[in-house]
């Protein structure tokens, strides 16, 4: 019984880990893959519940901006870019780590990549910017989010491995 449960585990672990490596990549609104350090817009799939995603101040701080909506479905937001934790790969694909950085310019020194933070005066945490481009670790741990797929959208999460 014990070999049965170890090799169960064992074929557990190794197909996920095999798993791993196929992922499917995260296709943009015209079918293509997403690439990584190209310039991309997220936006709503439903139409009239805003526009895309922007640099905003939430809060009585000018810096470090947050990540926001914009009020406005005509405005696209700003662009973005994507850098899974496995750069060589160029496709941004499913389920995989991966950094997320504004492309535009900021007023603030920070820089634009994306960082998960709590907010003491909300008590909630939010996603700002300020983030530390690549190097996984315990240090970077609230810098990495995902592409999850969700029906037949996708939707990010903060959920790093």
């Amino acid at each position: 019984m014990k070999t049965a449960l170890f090799l169960a585990i064992t074929s557990l672990v190794l197909g996920s880990t095999i798993a791993s490596d196929e992922f499917d990549p995260v296709l943009d609104i015209s079918g293509q893959e997403l690439r990584t350090g190209i310039d991309y817009y997220i936006l709503p799939v439903i139409r009239g519940r805003g526009g895309g995603l922007t640099l905003g101040s939430t809060g009585n701080e000018t810096c470090p901006l947050d990540v926001v909506q914009e009020q406005q479905e005509v405005s696209n937001g700003l662009p973005l870019t994507f850098s899974p934790v496995n750069v060589t790969q160029g496709v941004v694909r499913v389920s995989t780590d991966l950094n997320i950085k504004f492309s535009a310019v900021s007023i603030c020194v920070q820089t634009t990549l994306w960082t998960l933070h709590f907010d003491e005066s909300v008590q909630k945490y939010v996603v700002t910017t300020g983030g530390v481009e690549g190097n996984p670790g315990p240090e970077t741990l609230s810098n990495w989010f995902k592409i999850e797929k969700f029906e037949d959208d996708y939707k990010l999460v903060y959920c790093p491995t």
